[in-house]
């Protein structure tokens, strides 16, 4: 079975309070939050007033996924605006290594996220270092995206290097997860299946976090 991080991003933002409600109340693990820049992805979502607002009523850990350029710049706001972990794209840190350390210093739990194009293998020198590793199985920037069938086979390699190595960290999808995909990306290895536009535009939200759980 997997864990669920309902993407807030895909939220009525008019009523952000009460789907925040409605993930407290269900079976989800926790709420993940997508922060984009305009700059790294082609669109903007919301930034630290946002996150603090949904750490507020927030009853499950904050998800935080930084799809911005230069993250270490906002790493310790990020922080205090609730995130209970942070991710970085590798594609974003020069110095991941150093980022990741600075993570565990404000004590959240250290992410790194990979876009579609870029092979698990270039983490092979950072995997004993995080708590969790995102697959993106969409072009970041946009919900509601096709998923990208090549994700289970990266799904794969990293389960791979977790076994071989003895690692710890747990290995996260987002991007186009509904309940046909779910249980083979689980299957393959994932931990934490992130869900935005399949939750939040189904009849009941709730009853579809509990199946997705169920994967």
């Amino acid at each position: 079975m997997a864990e669920i991080a309902p993407s807030i991003l895909a939220a009525d933002f008019a009523n952000l309070q009460r789907d925040v409600e409605m993930i407290n109340s269900s079976s989800a693990d926790y709420i993940h939050v997508d922060i984009m820049d305009g700059m790294f992805v082609p669109n903007i979502s919301f930034g630290i007033p946002v996150c603090e607002a949904i750490h507020k009523h927030a009853k499950k850990p904050l998800d935080v996924h930084l799809m911005i350029e230069q993250p270490d710049r906002y790493l310790q706001a990020f922080r205090n605006a609730g995130a209970s972990g942070i991710t970085v794209h590798y594609e974003a840190c020069p110095h991941l290594h150093r980022t990741i350390q600075h993570i565990k210093e404000l004590g959240a739990e250290p992410g790194v996220a990979l876009n579609p194009h870029t092979p698990v293998e270039v983490l092979s020198e950072i995997m004993g270092d995080v708590s969790l590793i995102l697959i993106m199985s969409v072009n970041p920037g946009f919900g509601g995206q096709k998923f990208i069938e090549n994700t289970y086979r990266k799904v794969a390699t990293l389960d791979g290097y977790r076994k071989k190595f003895g690692y710890n960290f747990k290995i996260e999808v987002d991007g186009g997860v509904n309940l046909g995909n779910a249980p083979l990306l689980v299957r393959e290895g994932v931990d934490i299946l992130v869900a935005g536009s399949f939750v939040f535009n189904s009849p009941d939200p709730t009853q579809t976090i509990a199946e997705l759980g169920r994967s």
